[in-house]
């Protein structure tokens, strides 16, 4: 009995390491599906919206649009849009299971013109958002919804007819 127990908890201990050493390691594979590549780099929850976001034209390997099932290979450009950003990434390691970000934010680096674009798109989004009269949800505006946009547009002029208005009153 002693040595069966010794059998069992060797056989558990291995399968134990083996989990763990999968989990620390990157995938061995030379190459590995565009769409499990995204997913696992979190970049889409799932897979099924990967391999849309793919099949839509939204993702180009080395400029050239690709299928889900393509072969993504280490040193690979990719371009993913995403809504309003655009991603530039070079692929340094493949992975096939999707973990914590941490993980996933070494699979790939990102260009640096990549990051000020998207920070300059963020930036403009959120003013453009800060622009917006209070209340305005799109679409047609009300009546009176109108009538306080036109107000503050009278208000919030352009420097330059700020300055053609003081010119004007000036020679009045």
């Amino acid at each position: 009995m002693q040595g069966l127990s010794q059998l069992v908890e060797s056989d558990t201990s291995i399968r134990s390491a083996r989990y763990h050493a999968s989990m620390t390691e990157r995938t061995t594979k030379s190459r590995v599906r565009l769409d499990k590549w995204l997913w696992a780099a979190r970049f889409y929850k799932t897979r099924s919206q990967a391999s849309s976001a793919v099949k839509g034209g939204k993702v180009d390997i080395n400029g050239i649009r690709a299928k889900p099932s393509a072969q993504l290979r280490v040193g690979a450009e990719l371009e993913v849009r995403k809504g309003p950003y655009r991603f530039e990434l070079a692929v340094v390691a493949l992975g096939e299971k999707r973990r914590n970000a941490e993980y996933a934010q070494t699979l790939y680096e990102e260009t640096a013109d990549s990051i000020t674009r998207r920070e300059q798109t963020a930036s403009r989004i959120a003013s453009e958002r800060a622009a917006r009269p209070r209340g305005w949800t799109g679409g047609r505006p009300t009546k009176k919804q109108r009538r306080d946009l036109e107000n503050f547009r009278r208000l919030y002029q352009s420097p330059e007819d700020i300055l053609d208005d003081i010119l004007d009153e000036s020679t009045d």
